[in-house]
């Protein structure tokens, strides 16, 4: 009952964190004259705040969260979080007067809190404004964490704060205290999203646009407010944009270097190096693929786009310039990679994680290295300028190719649903599922309103785990088969 206590005790301070933030959009409501809207995210925050103070009563008690309770914590807040956020989805129509059924209104609120950016929404130039920002701001909460929301909104000391915070697939810490470290986050988010949106408005994008886009575009999130995503600005706005998705994919420590002075430490960091390189590297390889394929006339033509979504494939982000549905199934599965590597650990970023990558690399060559040495023979294992211990190293290696091989396997299944439930290609099922596991957003036109619900359902399953990197996902589905027994 202990147990019980504690989990429901703090998915309630969670929701009562989202309730209060969701109360700032009714000003956009306010501001565009949408008073009808108004009702709707008003009852949104209501339910937030009733579910949530019904939670902190029930679950009253002192003891601190550990791993296990914060794993369960975090896995069922994002679901309860994005069921209640159903209601703007559902209730407010657009301009032509059309709703989202339940499930298409869950999908959507899913893409969104996970900052995945695939949608149900063939025409978001006809939302209203109110239910455009919705999507937005639930983006940008959700690429930093909705627990990250809630430690900062309740301040609460001791070693129960960095629990929960590591059940969000986070470790780094800026400074010793977890609060201070959040806050930190926050004013490092915060700065770069008005920096976002006042460097789109001066490449020509209008307010209210380079407001959302900056917003989505940092989160990783790549929900748009326009038809065709960013394919109708001029190449200055899709050039400056793509900073900003890089910026997103950047650990937020290593921003934090960067804003101290430290340009060293910034560029020393072994993450960084990484996703600058690979978007380099896969932006002139998609490049060659998609100009041999004869899609373009000439090298320049095709790494205006080839750079833009493999840059948006690689952070996450899901803006895109073209549909890279009309691409060979070379070139999807080069970005399929892509989204499935992901940005860097730390950051608003999904995949699998860059320093998980940087991780099984190194295996490898260690591995090999042993096998060519004496027995008894040591080496230093070394991790972007970290040496590790020799237990250590294969403590890391462990964790990373365990969560590695579950996020596969939920992959597979993913795929073989879709094959089954729809019309899909090969190479297009393994696209759509990487980009919904990756919290992606990039199509190849599956995803739509009128999809298969099995197959709806298995992408909602996808984006979910995909945010959580499974583990707190399993643990939850323990807990429920176990009768509500956590251990």
């Amino acid at each position: 009952m202990k147990n019980l206590k504690i989990v429901i005790r703090d998915t309630g301070a969670v929701l009562i964190a989202v309730g209060v933030i969701t109360i700032f959009v009714n000003f956009v409501s306010l501001a565009y004259g949408e008073f009808e809207a108004v009702k709707w995210i008003v009852t949104t925050s209501a339910v937030f705040l009733f579910v949530g103070i019904l939670f902190l009563f029930l679950g009253r008690c002192s003891d601190e969260p550990k791993i296990r309770h914060a794993m369960i914590i975090a896995a069922l807040s994002w679901l309860i979080i994005s069921l209640i956020s159903v209601i703007p989805f559902y209730y407010i129509p657009d301009a032509d007067g059309m709703k989202l059924d339940f499930l298409s209104a869950f999908f959507e609120s899913v893409a969104g809190w996970t900052g995945t950016g695939l949608t149900m929404i063939s025409e978001p130039s006809k939302l209203t404004h109110t239910i455009q920002f919705w999507r937005s701001f639930i983006q940008w909460i959700g690429g930093v964490g909705v627990i990250v929301l809630t430690l900062i909104v309740l301040a609460r000391p001791g070693s129960g704060s960095f629990t929960l915070y590591r059940s969000e697939a986070r470790e780094e810490r800026i400074h010793p205290s977890i609060i201070s470290t959040v806050k930190t986050i926050w004013w490092i988010f915060l700065l770069y999203t008005a920096i976002g949106i006042i460097l789109l408005i001066f490449s020509g994008m209008p307010f209210w646009e380079a407001v959302n886009h900056a917003m989505t575009g940092l989160a990783t999130g790549g929900f748009s407010i326009t038809d065709d995503s960013m394919a109708g600005y001029s190449v200055f706005v899709q050039f400056m944009l793509v900073p900003l998705m890089v910026a997103g994919a950047i650990a937020f420590s290593t921003h934090y270097e960067l804003l101290r002075g430290k340009v060293k430490n910034f560029l020393k960091d072994v993450q960084t190096q990484t996703l600058i390189f690979l978007v380099i590297l896969g932006s002139l390889i998609l490049s060659y693929i998609n100009l041999n394929d004869g899609l373009y006339t000439n090298f320049i033509s095709s790494f205006k786009y080839s750079a833009f979504q493999f840059a948006s494939a690689l952070t996450c982000t899901g803006f895109s310039t073209t549909s890279p549905a009309i691409w060979s199934g070379e070139a999807k599965l080069l970005l399929s990679l892509a989204m499935v590597a992901g940005g860097a650990a730390g950051s608003t970023a999904g995949g699998i994680k860059l320093f998980r990558v940087i991780l099984l690399t190194k295996g490898i060559g260690w591995k090999i290295r042993r096998i060519f040495l004496p027995p008894k023979s040591t080496f230093l294992h070394k991790l972007g300028g970290k040496v590790l211990k020799r237990e250590e190293a294969i403590e890391e290696i462990s964790e990373a190719s365990i969560v590695s091989f579950l996020w596969v396997i939920l992959l597979l299944i993913g795929i073989f649903v879709l094959l089954h439930t729809t019309n899909a290609s090969v190479e297009d099922a393994i696209f759509e599922v990487c980009s919904a596991q990756g919290n992606v957003g990039l199509s190849v036109n599956i995803t739509s309103l009128t999809m298969n619900p099995v197959a709806k359902f298995m992408l909602i399953l996808n984006m979910w785990v995909g945010r959580l990197e499974i583990i707190p996902i399993l643990v939850l589905i323990r807990a429920i088969l176990k009768g509500g027994k956590i251990f």
